[in-house]
């Protein structure tokens, strides 16, 4: 039996960089607070719990005076900075430079066209930090859709922009920009910016092919991940025999007694961008307590 733990997975660039930034601030020994789950993982947010750093929301944060307050990378509105302004609350911005670039895109889009006869349409997933933060660029006017269905109720006689969020499926965005694209009407125009991170959207394909490449598939994902929904989603469509877990006493026996005989038995553990590695290994450790390897 061998056990291979995805080399992958993991977190993403944006999600690592502001963990360390967290970290980093700790060491000071001063309070930090957080503005949203630093990662969705529930597991990594309870690890930096114990280290000092406070989770808060944004009801808790226009209450906040003379603080030390972490942006993580999905990024913020506008509205939040001007409020910490208000507020004298220092940031420490962890926003993913990936993000933020887009937000920069989106918010001189939006200042370009005074009178608003643009639509700037951001496929994403409503009330998502990240789409938040995008939407917050145009002062709240920018369009939000999640398919071809939300697609189809555009003002197709309307100039169309188009964004993406960072971590949405490329081939979806694709089918997002040919439908417009064959609807838009002769007197409007139709400009699109493919704005997917890369390193997020390689894993899809990645994932398909660690997965199909195991007999059973253990996907550590915290439940509040739509990026780890999406992945995992791909590793069932390969592989049947793949389960979510958020932690090692999710692992159950079940999931290898179909295939606990064979002698070439092969088990995958992979994850989403927003899954810390230590985790990845201590469900391994615990798989190998389980089958007494």
């Amino acid at each position: 039996m061998t056990i291979e733990i995805d080399t992958g997975s993991g977190f993403c660039f944006g999600v690592t960089r502001a963990i360390g930034k967290a970290e980093e601030e700790l060491q000071h020994g001063k309070p930090l607070y957080c503005l949203g789950d630093i990662v969705h993982n529930g597991r990594e947010v309870e690890r930096l719990r114990q280290l000092g750093l406070v989770t808060i929301d944004h009801e808790r944060f226009q209450t906040l005076h003379d603080a030390n307050v972490l942006l993580r990378a999905h990024g913020e509105p506008p509205a939040t900075y001007h409020q910490a302004i208000a507020n004298h609350i220092n940031l420490i911005d962890a926003t993913c430079p990936v993000v933020l670039h887009l937000q920069e895109r989106i918010r001189r889009e939006y200042e370009s066209d005074p009178e608003h006869r643009r639509q700037i349409v951001i496929f994403g997933k409503p009330g998502h930090a990240e789409v938040l933060g995008l939407v917050g660029q145009t002062s709240g006017t920018a369009i939000v859709i999640e398919g071809l269905d939300d697609a189809a109720r555009l003002d197709f006689s309307r100039d169309i922009c188009l964004y993406s969020q960072t971590t949405k499926p490329l081939d979806v965005f694709r089918n997002i920009v040919e439908y417009i694209q064959q609807h838009i009407a002769p007197t409007a125009t139709f400009t699109f910016a493919d704005t997917i991170c890369r390193q997020v959207a390689n894993r899809m394909p990645h994932i398909r092919d660690f997965a199909a490449h195991h007999d059973i598939v253990l996907f550590v994902c915290g439940r509040k991940s739509s990026n780890g929904r999406v992945l995992f989603g791909e590793c069932q469509r390969v592989n049947p025999n793949s389960y979510m877990i958020d932690d090692p006493s999710e692992i159950e026996e079940r999931f290898f007694a179909t295939k606990a005989q064979s002698a070439t038995l092969s088990i995958g553990i992979c994850g989403a961008t927003s899954t810390p590695k230590w985790l990845m290994e201590q469900c391994r450790d615990h798989v190998k307590q389980l089958l007494s390897l």
